[in-house]
């Protein structure tokens, strides 16, 4: 039998690097699969839709919203965001382990929704290095990045509610971080009993 999916959540306050990381992850790890999300927010330069993120319009999202077709959805900075809960449980049921890359409040409904879920906080190594970061980013004014700074306090006082913390100080070891909590999780004996019944009936036998 198939094992099922493994579905891992990765949040951070915005400018720790969590796009960045998850990036590099999907390099090291191809069998792993990324949810792409919708979104109210506009579109920025650099970014393609259907790749970076499915842009849609207020009255759209909400449409979708109201049929039940996210699997968790929130409001960051007026913007909404949400996850395809079809994409998402067809990807899982064919086997694929899947990555989503959402606030607190998402991975905060993912776990209430599917318990067997695997979440990841990303932390910054301090809040002048995440200010740094914000400002090299060179995508939000003043005013913009200010307000991120207050968010990022309660964003990061959830930290507790994950199942693995990473500190994104040196972007390799973070990395190397990420890649051994995906690739040792699918060697729990839970996962391993349906992909080697084979193996272990011979070896028994």
């Amino acid at each position: 039998m198939k094992r099922r999916g493994i579905l891992y959540t990765v949040s951070a306050p915005s400018g720790a690097g969590k796009t960045s990381l998850v990036k590099a992850l999907l390099e090291q790890c191809p069998s792993l699969q990324v949810s792409i999300s919708h979104t109210t927010r506009p579109q920025r330069p650099g970014e393609t839709d259907g790749i970076n993120y499915h842009f849609v319009d207020r009255a759209t999202f909400t449409a979708m919203m109201e049929r039940g077709d996210f699997l968790e959805q929130a409001e960051v900075f007026g913007n909404l965001y949400g996850t395809s809960h079809r994409w998402v449980e067809e990807t899982l049921t064919s086997g694929q382990d899947v990555i989503l890359e959402i606030d607190w409040q998402g991975a905060e409904q993912i776990r209430r929704l599917l318990p067997d879920s695997i979440s990841i906080f990303i932390l910054p190594p301090s809040m002048e290095a995440l200010l740094s970061r914000l400002n090299d980013r060179g995508q939000d004014d003043e005013t913009v990045i200010q307000k991120r700074m207050a968010q990022a306090h309660d964003e990061i006082a959830h930290y507790s509610e994950a199942d693995y913390l990473v500190v994104n100080d040196t972007f390799t070891e973070a990395l190397a971080d990420l890649t051994a909590i995906v690739r040792a999780r699918p060697l729990q004996i839970k996962h391993q009993l349906d992909n080697l019944q084979t193996l272990l009936s011979n070896l028994l036998s």
